[in-house]
């Protein structure tokens, strides 16, 4: 019971950690995207789209954290995994669209720069950093894949608000205004170099491709290394998250088998499965003389 208690604990602890920092960004996305028309400044926008892609993935991160000791249902026999890969793709398609609204901002303005007010960049430079920085401090005390990569991107953040704070004291001394679209057009750049990799992937996995071709084909040859095996067939190799892996094959039989021999053979197969950490398996066995039912399917 004890033991029970303090793992609960823990996961109240996780879920209050992701739900507190999904909070803060929020609210100071918000503070962002104001203060950026305020001070006329497309770098605090270009910042304010980035962190409102933070907000939406630590949204989700929390919802999954919430869902993750769920079990599965009738109508969701894999479970919750593939909330992740879904705010993953709302994610990218937000940031996507949001970069593309910079863009169109910031490139007019390198022929026709506009002085932003360096004294309000200044400030919310120094907010950005003091808030991210507190976040990551507050998820860094977490264990869990969902938290470290959070943390990550905040400190991305206040790496970018460093950037800011810098401009903006430059611009207190010296009337450079090309500096802020510059600098939105360089954040927006990045953004967009990292989220099309990510959307990539994310599609990808959404359309059940392999996860690791290398994997599928080491599992391949795992397989037809096993006794009485002559053939592996409608081999699928798919995930759930990018994590979670699904594998289903049939295993075509060199000869028939008792019940006893199958019971072998199903233990050497887990044995042999045992090394890549699958979430779901499914191995069908084929007899000699026996039709492939997927094969007359597919006919």
């Amino acid at each position: 019971m004890h033991n029970h208690n303090h793992s609960h604990s823990h996961e109240h602890a996780k879920d209050d950690r992701i739900g507190w920092a999904f909070f803060l960004n929020v609210s100071f996305t918000i503070i962002e995207f104001i203060g950026g028309f305020l001070t006329n400044s497309t770098a605090i926008m270009a910042d304010a789209v980035h962190d409102l892609g933070d907000s939406i993935s630590i949204g989700f991160a929390w919802i999954l954290s919430r869902f993750s000791d769920k079990k599965a249902s009738d109508n969701f026999s894999y479970g919750y995994r593939r909330l992740s890969l879904f705010g993953a793709f709302v994610n990218s398609i937000v940031l996507v669209a949001g970069s593309i609204w910079i863009l169109f901002e910031a490139i007019p303005r390198l022929s026709n720069p506009v002085m932003p007010m360096a004294e309000g960049m200044l400030g919310l430079a120094l907010l950005g950093v003091a808030v991210n920085g507190y976040a990551v401090v507050k998820l860094k005390a977490g264990k869990t894949l969902n938290e470290k990569v959070l943390t990550w991107h905040l400190l991305e953040d206040v790496l970018g608000w460093v950037a800011v704070l810098i401009v903006s004291v430059v611009l207190l001394f010296v009337e450079l205004p090309i500096l802020d679209p510059l600098l939105s057009i360089w954040f927006t750049l990045f953004i967009l170099f990292n989220v099309i990799k990510n959307l990539k992937s994310t599609i990808v996995l959404f359309l059940q491709a392999s996860p690791d071709q290398e994997q599928q084909k080491s599992i391949e040859k795992v397989l037809m290394r096993l006794p009485n095996i002559q053939g592996v067939h409608h081999l699928h190799f798919w995930s759930l998250d990018g994590e979670s892996h699904v594998l289903t094959a049939h295993l075509e039989l060199v000869q028939a088998s008792d019940v006893d021999d199958l019971i072998v053979l199903k233990r050497k197969v887990a044995e042999a499965l045992s090394i890549y950490n699958l979430s779901h398996t499914t191995i069908e066995f084929e007899f000699p003389t026996e039709a492939c039912r997927d094969e007359r399917n597919h006919d």
